[in-house]
């Protein structure tokens, strides 16, 4: 089939459009800046990748980026027939949980990001006729990953003495080509009127265990130190690293086809190369 990809050229969408034409699909890569989503007559899916992620901006251009853009591409999915899956993410739930999450969680976005994330998901399922598969993924990593992951493997690669010894927590991660994987998934069957997908690698990790299987990968030691995890949480950030945020596995059909080990390796394998 013909697959329109909004963000194909980033991190997520590069790895997504080798998968897709590896299935045989058609792929086409929408550019929001010329409005061509506005023409989407002969897709029959559309992947809205598109969004501000990790850099900082106002609330202003999240709503119009993340939120007005995803509604405008649901209209013209919705008038072409095509089917849409929207890139959300776990935050719409907030940044920490106790307990393990499912796709009918409570809302909880905590910061602009997350609540123009929300906004796009009720904005899109307000849109009549449309066909809608959310998927709101955890911590997406591997090959060209940015942001927190890669500043974590550089500290990781060089030795650095890292103060995580003495966190106890769950998170869950996502490979990306786990994630190429579901949305693949999502296309081959026949979508119901709105449907979401919340996944994840597997069994959480712990901040500590991520950092040695990530040393594992890297074939470095793990030094990790003792710290008091409320001293650490007075950093900026902080509370990601100790607090727990994670998926309860067994929800989805779906199943990730490549184990972490083996994510980890590959993730590791590229930045050694780089």
């Amino acid at each position: 089939m013909k697959v329109a990809v909004t963000g194909a050229s980033g991190f997520i969408g590069t790895a997504l459009c080798r998968r897709l034409r590896a299935e045989g699909h058609e792929v086409a890569a929408i550019s929001l800046r010329s409005h061509t989503a506005l023409r989407l007559t002969d897709a029959v899916a559309v992947v809205h990748l598109a969004g501000i992620a990790h850099r900082r901006t106002s609330a202003a251009e999240l709503r119009r980026v993340n939120t007005e853009l995803a509604r405008e591409v649901g209209h013209a999915a919705a008038a072409a027939g095509a089917h849409m899956i929207f890139m959300s993410s776990i935050k719409v739930h907030g940044e920490e949980s106790e307990a393990p999450l499912h796709v009918a969680s409570a809302f909880n976005p905590q910061d602009e990001y997350a609540a123009s994330k929300l906004r796009a998901e009720q904005a899109l399922r307000g849109i009549a006729s449309l066909r809608l598969t959310v998927i709101r993924p955890p911590l997406v990593y591997g090959p060209f990953v940015k942001a927190n992951f890669l500043a974590l493997l550089k500290a990781v690669s060089r030795g650095w003495p890292l103060p995580l010894a003495s966190i106890v927590n769950r998170r869950s991660f996502l490979y990306v080509e786990n994630l190429a994987d579901l949305v693949v998934h999502c296309l081959r069957g026949t979508p119901a009127q709105s449907a979401a997908y919340l996944p994840c690698d597997g069994e959480p990790l712990a901040t500590p265990q991520l950092c040695r299987e990530l040393a594992q990968a890297l074939q470095r030691p793990a030094r990790l130190v003792p710290f008091p995890p409320r001293l650490l949480e007075l950093l900026p950030g902080g509370r990601r690293l100790t607090r727990s945020l994670y998926v309860e596995p067994q929800e989805l059909a779906w199943r990730p086809p490549t184990a972490r080990s083996a994510a980890l390796r590959a993730t590791a394998h590229w930045f050694s190369g780089r």
